[in-house]
């Protein structure tokens, strides 16, 4: 379990890191076991890039992909618009909004 993702969570602190090549900062919302059985961190993304196009909004992310992991000191004071608690996509889920 990576302590940094739930102290985030906890604390409402954006985080940023790389994934798939491309820069990312977001809001931390949950971060557990997949259904596929993937350490996975549901964010809502606020700036940065995505290989899909789409860069700002939902995403799961698999954490094993996740590089250069860091907080950069902004927080965050509420859920976002779409955030449902013990998120479905999971089957574990290590920390939460």
């Amino acid at each position: 379990m990576n302590t940094a993702i739930c102290t985030a969570i906890k604390e409402m602190n954006t985080i940023s890191f790389t994934y798939d090549g491309q820069p990312r900062t977001v809001e931390p919302h949950a971060y557990g076991v997949s259904t596929a059985g993937k350490e996975s961190l549901r964010a809502f993304q606020t700036a940065g890039r995505s290989n899909s196009g789409n860069a700002i909004g939902w995403h799961m992310f698999s954490v094993g992909k996740i590089i250069n992991l860091s907080t950069n000191g902004d927080s965050f004071s509420s859920t976002r618009p779409g955030y449902k608690k013990n998120d479905k996509g999971m089957t574990k889920i290590h920390c939460q909004l």
